[in-house]
């Protein structure tokens, strides 16, 4: 009897985690912040701007387990870009010290 309480409580106890840590992204959260962050002057969700839209780089990342820590890096680091038309500049760095607003927008253009 004991061992079927446990069970139940550790099934209980894992659905909660799985769930919060699957939890869908704050679009509307993310879009602002993208929005405010200068990211919408080159992107836009499905049509290509200076930047690639944000379904070609969830497209870019599709199936990759590092996809989460690749893209977050990407927008943290500044690295060098290059455009479709051979120009390249440094990408602008978000600020690191709001990495759950990061994180959100991550999750964000990953699920496009």
């Amino acid at each position: 009897m004991k061992s079927v309480a446990l069970l139940a409580t550790v099934a209980a106890v894992f659905s909660l985690v799985s769930a919060s840590a699957f939890a869908a992204p704050d679009a509307e959260a993310a879009q602002k912040y993208a929005k405010d962050n200068g990211c919408t002057k080159c992107h836009a969700v499905d049509k290509t701007k200076k930047g690639p839209p944000y379904t070609k780089t969830a497209a870019k990342f599709k199936g990759k387990a590092d996809a989460e820590a690749k893209l977050f890096d990407q927008l943290t680091k500044g690295p060098k870009v290059k455009f479709e038309d051979g120009t390249e500049e440094e990408h602008k760095a978000l600020d690191t010290k709001e990495s759950a607003q990061i994180k959100n927008l991550v999750q964000w253009i990953l699920a496009q």
